[in-house]
């Protein structure tokens, strides 16, 4: 049998780890999950545990949630992720029966057989996988591997030259704006259908003779963010040839800058210090006005809702890469500042100047942690949702629950919610949080539509408050980076009226399109990540045009940025101490 590395985790996964049908009769009793029940025989062999789901589907199939395909394949995964292959050969034979028509039940089950060797019913399960899902580009890579190993994939570099015909690039502009169109459930809720195709067929009008794969990339780029959904976006899913990693270093802007209030400084000047110094406010990049320029970029962005302090925070941390896309790519970089006279020419980078947070709002070195400040008040910092019922949830339980004794016991009178750089996660991370905080019986969804859906979603049912929640004084802190879940939480957290909301405008709101359907253009096969489901809070009455609005919009300035201190928990502090 030849061997066959893997280009990807199976595209399945992908579907599955996003999560941001009107709300069913209250009275209908959610089902209990299959997967819970067989995890607590997990003492048992696999065929045992099979066969306990055969007999409880057979004797009480009202009683468990048998049609839930997500959660059964992410069982099987946990055993390929130990490497227990057997074990998850096993569970993805389950779900081949259960769910025939299944693409991802083959392509899942393919992969298996594929880390055990057996190259052959990989095969198998991968053509059966494509025939069932001919845009499972995933299958059809991995059969182009099987069939022809000596085929080598195009380099980075290589990509990123490559130049593709117009009628190519023409022709995978079509397909990019209908499959948008086709994919997600609220494409044109923030764009209307004329301006949309308007927009793509301006961006078909720029293509040239000489258009590169890295150029028709940003020109994709302008056409997905238009649609203003921040769970859409070209696809990063181990993806080599995303356009951020394409770029060469000395393409790559090189210094290092950051946008506040509509000002671009720089931070740092790499190794062009003896040209430019640290708080230069940058006017001009290659003669274009820093306003239009970043305008351009913007337009790149995908944000729910077009949210500007999302796009932002988005530009804070990729414009290394999102400045020289802006500008074609160009062989150099000239800049003008205040305060002095001509143009500087900038060294090529060294280095990347990417800068992933804000290092003078980290209060602790991990997601989750509670840091006292005195005897009536402390910062709870909870920088990710990203806790799963299926993965890690039970981190995030214990953490939050060994965390609110604590509060109990000290009798905090202010604690301040820490939200800044959540980018969502699960409702069960966020429910739990809220059960602490609100008072009285709530419902954390009122919408909750996606294929496959075959019982109640945790979070359309009533949810009831723990037998200890928190009476004192509640701060929250946001940003723009706050999307998905964080906007599920934040909205309710508007509408029940729990605290004082500090920052600025959260990057979301109570309306998440999310979820995850790959697909990939035909000719130059860039990969694109489309959302697939609809998911709105109880918090339905705010408009869903803006993000989460804070009580006092506070911001960093440059000068507290660059002398790391933290403007907004500093301001939150002096609210709590009145």
């Amino acid at each position: 049998m030849r061997s066959v590395s893997l280009v990807c985790a199976s595209a399945v996964i992908c579907l599955l780890f996003f999560s941001c049908a009107n709300k069913p009769p209250e009275n209908k009793a959610k089902k209990l999950s299959i997967v819970t029940k067989l995890k607590e025989h997990a003492h048992l062999p696999v065929k045992e545990r099979l066969a306990l789901y055969y007999r409880l589907r057979e004797e009480e199939p009202g009683t468990y949630d048998f049609g839930n395909e997500n959660e059964l394949t992410l069982y099987g995964y946990s055993y390929l992720w130990k490497d227990s292959l057997a074990d998850a050969i096993a569970i993805f034979d389950l779900i081949v029966t259960e769910f025939p028509n299944s693409s991802n039940a083959y392509d899942s089950r393919g992969e298996a057989h594929l880390l055990a060797q057996d190259t052959n019913r990989a095969l198998l399960d991968y053509e059966r996988s494509l025939l069932l899902n001919p845009d499972n580009f995933h299958a059809e890579d991995i059969i182009e591997q099987i069939h022809h190993p000596e085929r080598k994939p195009l380099t980075v570099r290589e990509k990123y030259e490559k130049v593709y015909s117009r009628e190519e690039y023409g022709a995978d502009l079509d397909q990019l704006g209908h499959k948008l169109l086709s994919i997600h459930p609220h494409a044109l809720k923030f764009i209307t259908k004329e301006q949309y195709w308007k927009n793509v067929n301006y961006r078909k009008s720029l293509i040239t003779a000489t258009t590169t794969y890295a150029e028709f990339a940003w020109h994709c780029n302008a056409i997905i963010a238009s649609i203003g959904c921040s769970h859409t976006a070209s696809s990063t899913m181990q993806n080599a040839y995303h356009e951020y990693a394409l770029l060469p270093l000395e393409k790559m802007f090189p210094l290092r800058v950051r946008l506040v209030a509509a000002k671009l400084y720089v931070v740092d000047p790499m190794n062009n210090a003896d040209r430019v110094a640290v708080k230069d406010e940058i006017l001009r990049i290659n003669g274009i006005e820093t306003t239009k320029l970043l305008s351009d970029v913007f337009e790149h962005l995908p944000s729910q809702a077009n949210i500007q302090t999302n796009k932002r925070q988005q530009f804070n941390t990729y414009f290394a890469a999102l400045l020289p896309y802006a500008f074609g790519l160009p062989t150099s970089f000239e800049i003008v500042v205040h305060g002095k006279a001509g143009a500087i020419k900038l060294r090529t980078a060294k280095k990347v100047a990417t800068e992933l947070y804000d290092p003078s709002i980290r209060s602790c070195a991990k997601d989750l942690c509670l840091e006292e400040i005195d005897r009536n008040s402390a910062v709870l910092t909870i920088a990710s949702f990203n806790y799963y019922e299926w993965g890690e949830f039970p981190v995030f339980r214990a953490f939050v629950d060994s965390t609110m004794k604590v509060v109990r016991s000290k009798k905090y009178r202010n604690l301040i919610i820490d939200l800044r750089y959540n980018r969502g996660g699960s409702q069960y991370a966020s429910i739990h949080l809220l059960q602490y905080l609100i008072d009285r019986p709530f419902t954390y969804y009122s919408t909750a539509q996606f294929a496959g859906k075959t019982d109640i979603l945790h979070g359309e049912e009533v949810l009831k408050p723990n037998e200890y929640v928190y009476d004192g004084n509640l701060f929250f802190l946001i940003d723009g980076n706050g999307t998905s879940t964080t906007g599920h939480f934040m909205s309710l957290v508007n509408e029940h009226d729990l605290g004082t909301i500090i920052g600025e405008e959260l990057g979301s709101n109570q309306f998440c399109t999310a979820g995850q359907t790959l697909f990939r253009l035909r000719n130059t096969k860039l990969e694109v990540s489309v959302a697939n489901n609809t998911h709105v809070s109880a918090a339905s009455k705010l408009s869903d045009r803006v993000g989460v609005l804070p009580d006092y919009p506070v911001e960093q300035s440059i000068e507290d940025y660059l002398a790391r201190v933290d403007a907004v928990k500093n301001f939150a502090l002096s609210l709590a101490r009145r």
